[in-house]
């Protein structure tokens, strides 16, 4: 116990929890917006226990990078069709493109959705189209997903499992304590909510460019690199992505702001 509590560790698990904070955003962003397709009445207890299971398979996965971190990082496949399709393939390249997908996929289809409803209060009715469990693992399997790009993260920070399963649960319980309120500003501002999933749809991109370098990155070699068509996969900055999102989200307040006093100025000209 001793050895933990040192200058070093404490740097480290402020560190770690930052980290938590940053990339942990965009989680709780998907999960206030799936645990919407619930029912009503159960959609609290969704956000709860699907942040409780979560957290303890985030760990669970933490545990298990630590023992088998050697072997899931060394490339299982050389893809080798050159001019076409070049690199290697590991454990992390597949998490990346299938959650890549995954979360892509779901931010188009709540936009089509969005876009194909005739009345806004039919929409809202259908809120409980899903059932409690069937969003309790999406919200797993997404919340597993964002977590394997935060726990390799981590681990280029430390490997020391106290410091880093301390950090998984300070974020869980964060997660915990702001889902309601996120939950409710977004019922509130249902503007916010397509900017959320826009948001999700880069986080998705940002996913599949990941993928593109896990291999090389395991192994320290930039031959592993995928290519497409001769081109190198090379994933968006941090920088990039919250740059993009402090974007769309300053668009969406002046646009909020500027129908606002259009629909003032238009209800003022039709009472004159």
């Amino acid at each position: 116990m001793a050895d933990l509590l040192t200058i070093e560790n404490l740097g480290n698990l402020l560190m770690l929890i930052f980290l938590q904070a940053v990339l942990g955003f965009d989680n709780l962003l998907y999960i206030s917006i799936e645990s919407q397709r619930a029912p009503v009445a159960q959609q609290r207890s969704v956000r709860f226990w699907g942040i409780v299971l979560a957290v303890a398979l985030r760990i669970v996965l933490l545990f298990t990078m630590v023992e088998l971190i050697g072997l899931l990082s060394e490339p299982f496949f050389i893809l080798d069709f050159e001019g076409i399709l070049t690199g290697g393939v590991n454990f992390a390249t597949c998490v990346f493109i299938f959650g890549g997908i995954f979360i892509i996929h779901t931010a188009v289809q709540e936009i089509g959705h969005m876009l194909t409803i005739e009345k806004l209060d039919a929409d809202l009715s259908d809120k409980g189209g899903k059932s409690a469990w069937k969003v309790i693992m999406l919200i797993v399997i997404t919340n597993l997903i964002f977590s394997f790009d935060s726990v390799l993260s981590a681990l280029a920070i430390t490997d020391v499992f106290p410091l880093l399963a301390f950090a998984i649960i300070l974020s869980g319980l964060a997660m915990l304590v702001l889902a309601d309120g996120v939950t409710r500003f977004l019922e509130k501002n249902r503007m916010y909510e397509v900017l959320g999933l826009f948001i999700l749809l880069i986080v998705g991109v940002v996913l599949l460019g990941e993928a593109g370098q896990a291999a090389a990155h395991a192994a320290h070699d930039p031959e592993l690199a995928l290519r497409v068509f001769g081109y190198e996969v090379v994933p968006m900055s941090k920088t990039t992505f919250y740059f993009s999102v402090v974007v769309l989200v300053v668009v969406e307040i002046i646009q909020s702001g500027y129908t606002r006093k259009l629909n003032t100025e238009r209800r003022t000209g039709a009472r004159h």
